[in-house]
């Protein structure tokens, strides 16, 4: 034991926990934390707005595979942070927020900047802690840790009083923490796992559908193998994009309102889903009851409440995506001994492919700049395992269904929540975990000024990304369905040519380029990888573009609009 202040105990624990890069932004009630990092190691990253504290501990946790952290003061500054906690949430990602909190003698009285973060963010963290003693800091953070990375993965809020920050004690440091009633299981169950090889065997029609949690728990390498000895093809989730290489000829790619025909129109044909780390939300599968009418369901999640949520399935499997898709081709290697060469399937698929990529290119076609088109572009500039973050709305779309990802954690886009803003502080945070990878933030006009002020941190803590603005003046998705379900009425969806996104990228000190067609693109999107500033092009698309294919809400497959 060695007495010492909360801060600097939490500072240290921070330490114990190999934390590298926090991104905040102080104020009052965490000030004491903020004085004593100010003597850290541990790089502290000044955002301009504490919601994309929390969209770039996302980024850094997607692009790293470990916690990313952040940190606000207390009232307005947590409350800042629930957006990007509620997306960190839903998407299942490892995220530990700190917060300042009024000294623990005022809480409850409504004293200046106190907010009850605790109960704004019960909702929506996998645990909260308000910490009374400067003692308990050692073991909330590490349970905090604990529970943020083991399981499914989620969201930890910590606050801390300021007299907490203050106060001094004698403090331990624990190496490990047992929490009761916690007890994620990891392995499946034999049985199931028999039951599951045995149907992946039988089956004529069989299709996996990957999610984030083949990338949360590194299983890409057992689900590239399982395909391939089954011939079986493999569509994804929007989350679980890069768990399987799209360039492999058992992609059929992403699944869903806007998936590909191929992965759209094979799920209608399946007799077998195999289903891996995915919660079947709405957005993947259309109408409920009326999703792969013909397949039996195998559902592989560590979550058992996400199991038959949604979906009703024939073979549940509680465990570990890695472990339990390991388990399953051993065992259905026993039960089949020669790999599988070919199978009239494996010919449908490649036809639906065809399908697809022949769609694709027709949709690179026309006047103008066509989103596709600058899509495959950027696949060909970047290197493998450049990152691609994304904002959201039809630039989102646009790259889920034309930009190709070849490696997990290369494609970074909020999914659950939707949060438009979420894809440049992503990118800051992605970039601050990978600084030797290229990172690709693929906006649209709309998503991007709800967090542009973040230009002034990526200049100034020298985290230079590329910004791709598809510009079309409005915003794009909202103004798409007014035209396919709403007459055309665009309520509110104009946004004008405002700002110059090149003058403004220029006042930050960043770069910016305007351009007007592809070998102007090129020549820019080249030179945005050579820059030591953030650089942002703006592409400027017609404001009638449409992101095809798409399934209406609330409909099935079949009534798929190409």
């Amino acid at each position: 034991m060695v007495v010492m202040s909360g801060a600097k105990a939490l500072v240290e624990a921070l330490r114990r926990e190999k934390v590298e890069v926090i991104f905040g932004l102080p104020g009052g009630a965490i000030m004491p934390v903020y004085d004593v990092l100010y003597d850290s190691d541990i790089r502290h990253v000044l955002v301009r707005h504490e919601q994309c504290a929390a969209h770039a501990a996302e980024g850094y946790a997607r692009a790293s595979g470990r916690p990313g952290i952040c940190m606000a003061t207390s009232g307005p500054g947590a409350t800042n942070l629930v957006t990007g906690i509620t997306d960190a949430y839903m998407d299942s990602v490892p995220v530990v927020a700190f917060t300042g909190q009024v000294p623990t003698f005022m809480v409850g009285r409504d004293a200046f900047q106190e907010a009850d973060i605790i109960g704004i963010t019960a909702p929506i963290t996998k645990h909260n802690y308000q910490v009374r003693r400067p003692e308990d800091i050692p073991y909330v953070v590490k349970e905090a840790f604990y529970i943020a990375t083991t399981g499914r993965p989620g969201p930890v809020l910590v606050d801390l009083p300021r007299d907490t920050q203050v106060g001094e004690a004698d403090i331990e440091f624990p190496e490990k923490v047992s929490i009761r009633g916690y007890k994620p299981q990891t392995t499946p169950h034999p049985l199931q796992v028999k039951k599951a090889a045995e149907m992946l065997v039988r089956a004529e029609k069989p299709l996996i559908l990957a999610g984030g949690g083949v990338i949360i728990s590194g299983a890409s390498k057992e689900l590239v193998e399982l395909a391939e000895y089954l011939l079986i093809p493999v569509s994804t989730t929007l989350m679980g994009k890069g768990c399987f290489p799209e360039n492999h000829p058992l992609s059929l790619g992403m699944m869903g309102m806007h998936g590909t025909t191929a992965s759209n129109k094979a799920v209608l044909e399946a007799d077998l889903i195999l289903a891996v780390g995915v919660r079947f939300s709405d957005r993947t599968t259309g109408k409920f009851d009326e999703f792969a009418p013909k397949a039996k369901i195998i559902h592989v999640d560590i979550d058992p409440a996400e199991i038959g949520k949604n979906i009703p399935v024939d073979v549940p499997i509680v465990g570990d995506a890695k472990t339990t898709l390991r388990k399953i081709l051993d065992a259905v290697k026993s039960l089949k001994e020669d790999r599988v060469k070919e199978t009239p399937w494996a010919q449908r698929v490649a036809e639906l492919k065809r399908e697809f990529e022949e769609y694709a290119e027709k949709m690179c076609q026309g006047e103008g700049l066509k989103p596709p088109k600058l899509m495959k572009l950027m696949r060909e500039l970047l290197p493998p395992k450049a990152i691609v973050t994304t904002e959201v709305g039809q630039n989102q779309m646009w790259a889920a269904l034309y930009f190709k990802a070849y490696h997990p954690r290369t494609f970074i886009s909020s999914g659950g929540l939707g949060t438009m803003g979420f894809g440049f502080p992503a990118s800051i945070g992605a970039k601050a975990a990978a600084p030797d990878v290229p990172v690709v933030d693929i906006a649209g006009d709309g998503s991007f000024l709800m967090t542009q002020q973040e230009l002034a941190c990526s200049v100034s803590e020298n985290i230079p990304v590329t910004v791709v603005i598809l510009n079309n003046s409005m915003l794009g998705m909202v103004a798409q369905w007014q035209r396919l379900f709403f007459d055309r009425r665009y309520a509110s969806t104009n946004l004008g040519e405002i700002p110059n996104f090149v003058q403004l990228a220029k006042s930050y000190g960043a770069e910016g380029y305007r351009v007007d067609d592809y070998d102007e693109f090129t020549s820019a999107f080249r030179d945005s990888m050579k820059n030591e500033v953030t650089t942002v092009i703006d592409v400027p698309i017609s404001p009638e573009e449409n992101v095809f294919p798409m399934v209406p809400a609330g409909r099935s497959f079949r009534e798929m609009i190409v």
